[in-house]
């Protein structure tokens, strides 16, 4: 497993974590922490990651290894429920509710009396910039609506900890923005922030800081530039389309990062595997000012998270 040594002081820590499902494993042998600021656990569906929620939240208890939060175990410990705040990737609203009164009444499920609970809520759903909207029935919202005002509830009595899974699903990319500075601004206080998502290009927007689950493991943990620099070491392929193919072809092969250049079948697309790709796709881009090619369309298979998995499996 890559991994780094973090800087700050761990408030979560997980040695030798495992959580069975009868004879289904959901986590393996899981050491890690984390600390304040951005954290992503990163993985496919299925990798382990709502397990590893619900182990930090106190849901369910591992079957074997240890997992602290702020020290104690967080199965079955108000301590540390009352410094947790969670948004499930699942919806279970009061639905016939307002997004106003569902947050308010979390709060007093928080211990808050009602004067408080109402100036916290007011305070949170300005957060998340749904105050014009707050009054609105839950059953009435969009996904993305439903999104903001679960943050709200979960940050409503001010927690060390937010654990929020896939909380982008859902959202536009003007809401995703939004979404992403108000964990931004929440982190800038010393908070510790833990989202899941099973999307690279999310991740790389929110937090360098990630957990790579695959499969129950934990397969790289520390800075995301880190383990990009790892999979770099592997050719990568490139897919590019062009009204000159040939003239194109003749013009990359010349290029000192492609490993191999083939024609797609009908040879309207050129298939290449480079090394070094952030190097191949400055060089590219002059290449194509220079020499005046046409580009229809431009992709590369192995940017997205399935080939970062098999990168540093083979690793």
């Amino acid at each position: 497993m890559a991994e780094l040594a973090m800087d700050t002081a761990p408030v979560i820590e997980l040695q030798n974590a495992s959580r069975w499902y009868g004879q289904v494993i959901g986590l393996n042998d899981v050491s890690c922490t984390i600390g304040p600021g951005i954290t992503a656990l990163l993985g496919m569906n299925g990798a382990g990651k709502s397990t590893l929620m619900r182990l930090i939240t106190g849901q369910i208890k591992g079957t074997t290894g240890s997992v602290r939060v702020f020290g104690e175990e967080p199965f079955a410990n108000p301590n540390v429920y009352r410094r947790l705040g969670y948004c499930p990737e699942i919806d279970n609203f009061y639905e016939r509710d307002s997004g106003r009164s569902f947050v308010r009444y979390m709060a007093r499920l928080a211990g808050y009396g009602a004067a408080e609970a109402k100036e916290r809520a007011e305070h949170a759903i300005e957060l998340v910039g749904m105050t014009d909207r707050a009054d609105r029935k839950i059953a009435g919202y969009s996904k993305g609506m439903r999104q903001r005002i679960k943050l709200a509830q979960a940050m409503v009595h001010d927690p060390d900890i937010i654990l929020l899974d896939e909380p982008l699903n859902g959202l536009d990319p003007i809401g995703r923005h939004e979404f992403m500075r108000v964990l931004a601004m929440l982190a800038d206080r010393g908070k510790s922030i833990v989202v899941s998502s099973h999307i690279l290009f999310e991740v790389e927007q929110m937090t360098r800081s990630i957990l790579l689950l695959h499969r129950g493991r934990l397969l790289a943990t520390g800075d995301l530039g880190v383990i990009r620099s790892l999979i770099d070491k592997y050719p990568h392929q490139v897919r590019l389309e062009t009204t000159d193919p040939r003239r194109a072809a003749t013009a990359l092969a010349g290029l000192p990062n492609v490993v191999s250049l083939s024609y797609e079948p009908g040879g309207e697309a050129l298939r290449l595997q480079v090394r070094e790709p952030d190097t191949f796709y400055d060089a590219l881009a002059r290449l194509v000012e220079e020499e005046q090619l046409t580009v229809q369309s431009f992709s590369s298979p192995d940017n997205n998270l399935e080939s970062v998995f098999r990168y540093l499996v083979e690793a």
